[in-house]
């Protein structure tokens, strides 16, 4: 009666039966994504809350043009009637470039 040993794949390398889930390396690995991420946002959200971006009070310019022909205009009205309808990309965002417009 020969005792052979189990075959590598047959064989317990696994931890020992009753070990605490807390003690075992893999769950931390699976747990840990998750709880730095969660963390990191509880953080975000209490800087948000606790310093908060100042609203700047600047008015918006308004511009009353009455219903005249653009060649009626004085060159004062139609450069106000084009910077009041100018898209946000150019006027207001900086979008397309990182320089601010020049100041007339």
């Amino acid at each position: 009666m020969s005792t052979t040993a189990p075959p590598p794949a047959m064989s317990n390398t696994s931890s020992p039966k009753g070990q605490r889930w807390y003690k075992e390396p893999y769950v931390w690995l699976i747990v840990g994504g998750p709880l730095v991420v969660v963390l990191a946002s509880v953080a975000t959200i209490t800087l948000a809350i606790r310093n908060p971006d100042p609203v700047l009070q600047q008015p918006k310019p308004t511009v009353k043009v009455e219903s005249m022909a653009p060649g009626e205009l004085t060159p004062e009205q139609r450069k106000a009637a084009e910077l009041s309808v100018m898209p946000a990309g150019q006027a207001r965002n900086h979008v397309v470039s990182p320089t601010l417009p020049k100041s007339e």
